[in-house]
């Protein structure tokens, strides 16, 4: 809102897209989704650089440019890449933090080494890119999404996961705070929450989505990338425009199970 009362409407953002973590699973399938809708990528690979290659081939194949940076979410200079890759790009209209890494300790047995290095990678990396990119799109006054991926686990806790449940809780409600703080600006920013997905991550292949058996999920399987790249696409597009500070869970009504107390919910939320 302006000083003067009125709605500051800023000009359509260009359609430059920045992706992090898209040399494979759900980074990959969006940066995908979003050439297919018109979008130049950035994109980003921490190790997997063979894969980053490859996303960045069938980019190209769909008619979009594309620039590439390796990428460490749980440095202190992640936030250089967002410049790196906007000015090669000619700018940016879309963030989306995708790069993190997961947790399986019991609390007992983590160690501070541990825990700060899955909140620098899962919390405080995404800030850094969100805060830089947000600078990129006020600078140039068009507006812009943000979109961070979180998991159920912004929601619902798990037996093991304490670092991880608390940087994507943290991440869930950092994505509020810049809904309220970015709003005059013209930037939307949401997060996405997962549920399983089949991908390297996991331990599964992204077809495993329709041929593995979840009796503990409503929809009785896991998701496939490209269930979670849609909402993503949607959170990218025009057509969200009036949609800010949301979480959309994206894991097959999983949260659900949780919330009514069944123990075959599936999420490690409760001890077996």
């Amino acid at each position: 809102m302006t000083t003067d009362g009125t709605t500051n409407v800023p000009n359509p953002f260009p359609r430059l897209a920045m992706v992090t973590g898209a040399d494979s699973g759900i980074g990959r399938a969006t940066a995908l989704l979003l050439a297919t809708e018109g979008f130049d990528i950035g994109l980003t690979a921490h190790e997997d650089l063979e894969g980053a290659e490859e996303t960045a081939r069938e980019i190209e194949q769909r008619g979009q440019r594309c620039v590439q940076a390796r990428f460490d979410a749980a440095s202190p200079d992640a936030a250089s890449t967002v410049d790196e890759l906007a000015t090669q790009l000619g700018g940016l209209g879309v963030l989306v933090n995708v790069a993190g890494t997961g947790q399986s300790e019991m609390a007992l047995d983590l160690t501070l080494d541990r825990w700060q290095h899955v909140l620098a990678t899962d919390l405080t990396g995404p800030f850094l890119c969100a805060q830089r990119a947000a600078r990129w799109m006020v600078a140039h006054d068009h507006g812009g999404r943000i979109i961070n991926v979180t998991s159920v686990h912004e929601h619902i806790p798990r037996v093991g996961s304490s670092a991880y449940c608390a940087a994507k809780a943290g991440l869930g409600m950092l994505t509020q705070v810049l809904a309220l703080e970015l709003a005059e600006h013209g930037i939307t920013v949401n997060s996405v929450a997962p549920g399983e997905i089949a991908t390297e991550m996991t331990g599964q292949d992204e077809e495993d989505a329709y041929r593995v058996s979840r009796p503990g999920n409503p929809l009785g399987r896991p998701g496939h990338v490209n269930e979670v790249a849609s909402v993503i696409g949607f959170l990218a597009s025009p057509r969200s425009a009036y949609v800010t500070g949301s979480s959309y869970a994206v894991d097959g009504g999983l949260m659900l199970m949780a919330a009514h107390g069944h123990d075959d919910a599936g999420s490690g939320w409760r001890r077996p």
